[in-house]
């Protein structure tokens, strides 16, 4: 029987996580740029592809750094290069190109025996193409462009849950203001995700990046059994540390 968790390559991610990430459910990551996402990511992958296990990295920023691997892996170079044969590295450049990186993912998953699934991001093709259909007015595609967004969500929740893989995925925020209700009507700002109502109801673990003029901490926002929680945390050249309170 496999394990309930995988490593999340650090130690002070496993003691917040309780063990790591779950493996039978989608975990999201979101926050702004350089907020640390990738971080998190790479350091997971370094993590199982040390092991031995396969990873599959969708990576539609060209966000994945062989330099950065290596520094976190800590190894030889034969050993960080044998290591990195266990990555299956997919760089779709559009949104198309994202919906066939799916089809090999999946045809890939049932080959092998994978041990983590990360997209990293899952929405920044998704929003470019949908930022085309709403200049155009176009709402027959931007209801398409919808359905398959939630159709690859679907299709990894599927994994996770039939074949106990862990999907990790990063994602997109934006920022808007609001007009609060109360007498004095003030206007709050408000984060939210890329592709809203979807992300939240697919992932099961929801995980907050924050980066405050270079202070960051990760907010465990959605969890099966966690509360809700705060890490304050900084980057390092093996992968983050925990930081006192800011």
């Amino acid at each position: 029987m496999k394990e309930l968790r995988i490593s999340a390559g650090s130690y002070d991610m496993n003691k917040f996580l309780h063990g790591g990430y779950e493996t039978d459910i989608i975990t999201t990551f979101y926050g702004p740029g350089a907020s640390g996402k990738s971080n998190l990511c790479m350091i997971v992958t370094a993590s199982q592809a040390k092991k031995g296990n396969k990873v599959i990295f969708v990576d539609t920023e060209g966000g994945f750094s062989a330099e950065r691997f290596r520094q976190i892996h800590q190894g030889t170079n034969e050993e960080i290069e044998a290591s990195l044969q266990n990555v299956f590295l997919l760089k779709p450049t559009s949104f198309p190109e994202q919906e066939k990186a799916f089809q090999k993912l999946l045809a890939h998953v049932k080959k092998e025996s994978i041990s983590l699934i990360i997209i990293d991001s899952i929405a920044m093709l998704y929003r470019l193409e949908l930022g085309d259909a709403i200049t155009a007015k176009d709402q027959e595609k931007i209801s398409e462009i919808n359905r398959k967004l939630a159709k690859q969500l679907r299709a990894l929740n599927e994994i996770a849950r039939k074949q106990n893989i862990p999907v990790i995925v990063t994602n997109q925020v934006y920022t808007q203001f609001v007009q609060n209700d109360d007498e004095n009507a003030r206007t709050e700002r408000q984060v939210s995700m890329v592709g809203g109502d979807l992300l939240k109801y697919w992932s099961k673990c929801l995980i907050e990046l924050q980066n405050f003029r270079g202070k960051r901490k990760i907010i465990l926002k959605k969890h099966r059994s966690l509360p809700i929680k705060e890490l304050p945390f900084e980057i390092v050249e093996r992968g983050i540390r925990k930081r006192g309170l800011f």
